[in-house]
């Protein structure tokens, strides 16, 4: 008999209505199991009687499935603290220790999962109110769910379930505290976007600072102080003019012309060398996340996957660091980018503070969202087009609540760079610019011109990466990703040094190219020059087609790096170059009916600054296909209302050509290039219109099932070692096939993990699955393990004949993980996400094809194997 230390059995200190859940059972030999839910721990003195939060209702029809609180063995050396994992993040231990599934001392007494905790000696009132808040869990029959692990989705439906039941106990506390914890919940939001865009300013101005000092320490240094760059420098002759404190390189090794040419040559190539090796060394030693823009993967994050350590604190460091030499190197690639994914990083570490995210996914995702808008906000100095960023490119859920907060958070984020002024100059961005002239009928023309040649652009670029980007991945380069850099950047320097436009900042071409010439006391590089158009446009063109070859082959090694800005710098340079040859025909030819809206005083007519602004958005909405959010950026920090309409022209051109050659930017590309488990809610399914559930699913003749009753601990553990799948459905038994849940792989070992540990468990102690539980009066076995809290019991089903696209749309708009084939709850089959993307991909872009080594193949046959684990598939 289970004795107390007072020596007093049992049974004698279970409550009375307890006793027919107990009938047939031998009270030498049984043992119930409590658990503390949510984190909530209950401590029994040997002088208390006995007490649980089981809802008698439900447990006397036989509906609970889930037990209490509280602990059998009542000696202080035997307090026990065994507290069920419902949330993202793993409860925590008397000694504050994270609970693993592997306990780290021995337990004493026999635990099983019944009901959620509660107190017997509250009043009637209280008891029905906590029932109705602590019991959402039996109507929602979403079960328990384990710590999420790396490489898997979140289950968004069990979150949201998490989230109502926490809102209704917030609710049900009342008096002043309950006023007060409601008014600091609702607070927590705007607190943590707040913050996420005050360090996103900070960490923006600072970056800015670094890489502009790094781009000229290339060139060479000031004797006023180090630490200046060239325009500080040199800040009282004027911006781009030569000033006896800065000190070329050239210069101060040498003294004939030659020699100061090869000196400055060396030093500019040396230290791009230096900058780029040092950051691809810091990226691959210490976080290979830091790696690339980021958008693709925080993308799948958003999409509810978790990949561990991508928006962690280390990753946070290197990228920042990374970038200011990637950029500063020389590489032919773009800052703003990579701002997303260093505002998701604080908004990932941020909000581990506050439960309500910390052990939430899902309210997680909303404070990412609204922390990727910041990064764009501070990237183009457009908060508001970082809102429509975020919702048009990134997010996945994106509730009315979260606009609202990203809009706070970038609007901070702006505030705190316009206030750091990193520039010296009042501008968010260094290629802010404002145009005083209006546009002409005839230039419409010329601007759906540019979408035209940006939409080509976009599908070239976008096969070229990928391209080159399966060739690093089967090639020896992917063995030496820091020689590669090295290289890549070794060839960028020689080409830059000799090439007027590109031995500049991409950051400071764009605002030359945006500007117009009677804004400018300095002719950049003869592009106000009259009678130089033509060597000025042949520079341009050489300097697009160098500056897309080099992103094309720079954007994806292992740096930090950005495709945006370099995007717009290649439309810039086309843009420009057409506005130059319109206002040289214009000018030439003044009197053609075409150009009769023009000034008839000879003012002029055509500038060629707002043709690079609109071949910037053209050429970038070809590569991202960004629509909407572009727009608003690109109004945001020209300040240009009028430019407004031949913007919104040219971006709809370029996406409707790009989308011609291949749905999706270069971010959808990447996913799927990678093989992440991201299923676009824009998605839709070009197959064919028949096809149904059943010509995905997996046939229940090739799916390992679990019955309800019949397994052991040892047939369990023994079905978790032979087999790889992450999930398994439970039928009633053989051959009804009923379908009683569905089971995941990690929920099972960590309830078989904590059962082992307890001294009455042994592996042959029978384990059920079904809600009714096994027939107490059947059966000489007292102890058992209940299983019931681990399992899904409301999955999603559908008929085999479901189409299609309307799986489609529940896995896209649900955030299923698995959807089950059944007829009238009898199991036919089973279809997980990767089950369904895999038909998408293989339909929706036949031209592709995902290896099982991640590596996606141009133009092969039309199938696909998705290979990386999405936490959900049986593969």
């Amino acid at each position: 008999m289970l004795n107390n230390n007072n020596n007093i059995p049992l049974k004698s200190k279970v409550p009375s209505f307890l006793d027919p859940w107990l009938m047939g059972h031998s009270s030498e030999k049984a043992a119930v199991l409590f658990a503390a839910d949510d984190q909530q721990e209950i401590h029994q003195s040997p002088t208390q009687p006995y007490s649980s939060r089981l809802d008698q209702n439900a447990l006397l029809s036989g509906t609970a499935p889930t037990i209490a609180g509280n602990r059998i063995s009542t000696s202080s050396d035997e307090r026990l603290t065994f507290e069920l994992v419902g949330s993202p993040q793993a409860p925590m231990l008397d000694d504050g220790g994270p609970l693993r599934a592997s306990p780290q001392r021995k337990r004493k007494s026999s635990l099983g999962f019944l009901d959620v905790p509660r107190r017997f000696d509250e009043s009637p009132v209280r008891m029905r109110m906590e029932d109705q808040v602590g019991n959402d869990w039996i109507a929602d029959g979403t079960g328990r769910r384990v710590v999420y692990s790396d490489f898997t989705t979140i289950d968004w439906i069990y979150d949201f379930a998490k989230e109502r039941q926490r809102v209704r106990r917030l609710n049900a506390v009342r008096g002043w505290k309950g006023r007060y914890l409601r008014i600091f919940d609702a607070s927590q939001a705007w607190l943590l976007v707040g913050a996420v865009g005050l360090l996103m300013g900070l960490l923006a101005a600072s970056i800015d600072i670094a890489t502009s000092w790094l781009s000229d320490i290339r060139d060479g240094y000031c004797t006023e102080a180090f630490y200046l760059n060239r325009k500080f420098c040199c800040r009282h002759v004027g911006e781009y003019k030569d000033c006896d404190e800065w000190i070329t390189w050239g210069r101060a090794m040498a003294y004939t012309s030659i020699g100061q040419w090869m000196s400055q040559y060396f030093m500019f190539i040396l230290f791009g060398c230096l900058f780029a090796g040092g950051c691809a060394y810091l990226v691959r030693s210490f976080a290979p996340y830091a790696a690339s823009s980021g958008i693709p993967e925080v993308k799948t994050i958003l999409g509810g996957f978790v990949i561990r350590g991508f928006l962690g604190g280390w990753t946070l460091l290197i990228k920042t660091l990374g970038l200011i030499l990637s950029v500063g190197s020389g590489l032919s690639v773009g800052k703003e980018g990579p701002y997303v994914h260093l505002a998701c990083c604080l908004g990932n570490i941020l909000p581990r503070m506050f439960d309500k995210y910390a052990n939430n996914e899902a309210n997680m995702r909303e404070i990412l969202s609204a922390a990727s808008s910041a990064g764009i906000s501070v990237a183009f100095g457009a908060p508001i087009g970082g809102v429509l960023f975020s919702l048009e490119e990134v997010s996945y859920y994106f509730p009315y609540r979260t606009m609202w907060r990203s809009f706070f958070g970038a609007m901070i984020a702006a505030i705190t760079l316009q206030l750091m002024n990193p520039f010296r100059t009042g501008k968010l961005v260094l290629f802010q610019v404002t145009y005083n002239r209006n546009w002409h009928g005839f230039e419409m023309f010329l601007f759906v011109l540019l979408g035209l040649l940006g939409g080509l652009y976009g599908a070239y670029f976008i096969r070229m990466n990928l391209k080159v980007a399966i060739f690093r991945r089967s090639s020896w380069l992917r063995l030496f990703p820091i020689s590669e850099v090295v290289v890549i950047s070794l060839i960028t320097s020689i080409i830059c040094f000799n090439t007027r436009f590109l031995r500049v900042s991409t950051v400071d071409l764009l605002a030359n190219l945006f500007r117009e010439c009677e804004e400018v006391d300095f002719d950049f590089h003869g592009l106000c020059t009259k009678g130089q158009g033509g060597v000025t446009a042949g520079f341009l063109i050489v300097t697009a087609v160098v500056k897309a070859s080099l992103t094309a082959v720079t954007f994806g090694v292992r740096v930090p790096a950005g495709i945006l800005i370099p995007s717009m710098a290649v439309g810039a340079c086309t843009g420009r170059v057409v506005g130059m040859a319109a206002q040289f025909m214009q000018e030439l030819h003044p009197t053609w009916w075409i150009f009769a809206s023009c000034p008839p005083d000879g003012a002029q007519c055509v500038t060629p600054g707002t043709y690079a602004m609109v071949g910037a958005a053209a050429f970038l909405s070809g590569v991202t296909r960004m629509t909407v959010s572009l727009a608003v950026i690109m109004f945001e920090f020209t300040g240009a209302l009028t430019y407004i309409l031949p913007v919104m022209v040219t971006i709809m051109v370029a996406k409707f050509v790009g989308d011609a050659f291949g749905a999706g930017g270069i971010y959808d590309a990447l996913v799927r290039l990678n093989s992440y488990p991201y299923l676009d809610p824009r998605e839709e399914y070009d197959g064919n219109k028949h096809d149904t559930a059943a010509g995905i699913m997996t046939r229940v003749q090739d799916i390992e099932v679990i019955t309800a009753s019949g397994h052991t601990v040892d047939s369990l553990d023994e079905l978790l070692k032979t087999t790889d799948y992450k999930g398994f459905p439970v039928v009633s038994g053989f051959p009804e096939l009923n379908l009683v849940g569905y089971a995941g792989r990690a929920e099972l070992q960590y309830a078989l993990d904590r059962a082992r540990y307890q001294h009455d468990i042994r592996g042959f102690t029978p384990c059920h699955f079904e809600c009714d539980g096994p027939d107490d009066n059947a059966g000489a076995v007292d102890v058992r393990v209940d299983m019931r809290v681990w399992i899904d019991q409301t999955p999603v089903l559908v008929t085999p004949h479901y189409p299609i696209e309307l799986v489609l749309e529940l896995f896209a708009k649900l955030g299923l993980r698995y959807v089950v084939v059944a007829i009238d709850n009898r199991l036919v089959g089973l279809i997980t996400k990767k089950d369904l993307l895999r038909h998408v991909v293989s339909s929706n872009h036949p031209d592709e094809v995902v290896r099982g080594n991640g590596q996606l193949d141009v133009g092969s046959s039309p199938s696909a194997v998705l290979n990386r684990d999405s936490g959900d598939s049986r593969h």
